[in-house]
């Protein structure tokens, strides 16, 4: 087996998941939160992204198949719930979220949505694991190395999450502010991508 010929699959995985611009939405997302707390969300938000994407890698587009779902549906769904979490960052309804639940033991944990899904493991993410562990006939060792790649690509998503405190001390408040503002507005932008991309597959446009 030639290492060599997964590089492309460690490029295309990083660019799609993207962990450089994921890290400032690591930090928006998590604002206010202790050091052990956003440790839990990114070792739980990369855990379920880890897991997801080996579903779809081994068991390809026969999940959503079984479930009746298209590829195109999926990114249109993927789309409208990333729209909402843009809405709470653009509006600061999750600010406000977060001081009502200052004293409670369960405070809101984005690890699952929207980390995991669709940030990490996204609609591009999932289309991506099942076309690369397609090529080669699907043979058990591709498989297996496509998922060493994208374990790799994850570990990297962990380790920028973990740089998300020292963000945080660099921006002071004003600039998380200005920043989760910002992100919220290309969060907007990248959920409407995902419906575009959905219809379009579709030929609705």
């Amino acid at each position: 087996m030639d290492l060599a010929l997964y590089i492309p699959a460690f490029v295309t995985l990083f660019v799609i998941i993207d962990p450089i611009g994921l890290a400032p939405l690591f930090v928006a997302l998590t604002q206010g939160m202790t050091a052990r707390q956003r440790r839990k969300v990114a070792v739980r938000a990369c855990l379920v992204a880890l897991g997801l994407l080996t579903l779809f890698g081994v068991a390809g587009e026969a999940v959503l198949n079984f479930l009746g779902i298209s590829m195109p549906a999926f990114r249109i769904a993927g789309g409208v719930l990333l729209f909402l979490t843009a809405l709470d960052m653009l509006f600061e309804r999750r600010a406000q979220r977060r001081q009502g639940q200052a004293d409670s033991a369960h405070p809101e944990d984005p690890s699952v949505f929207p980390l995991a899904i669709p940030l990490i493991a996204g609609p591009g993410a999932i289309a991506s694991m099942i076309l690369l562990t397609g090529q080669e006939g699907g043979e058990a060792l591709h498989v297996l190395a496509v998922h060493v790649v994208m374990l790799l690509v994850l570990l990297v998503v962990f380790l920028f999450f973990m740089l998300a405190a020292p963000l945080e001390r660099l921006l002071g408040p004003t600039g998380i502010n200005v920043v989760t503002r910002l992100l919220g507005m290309l969060l907007a932008a990248l959920s409407v991508q995902f419906v575009i991309d959905g219809l379009r597959d579709l030929q609705v446009i």
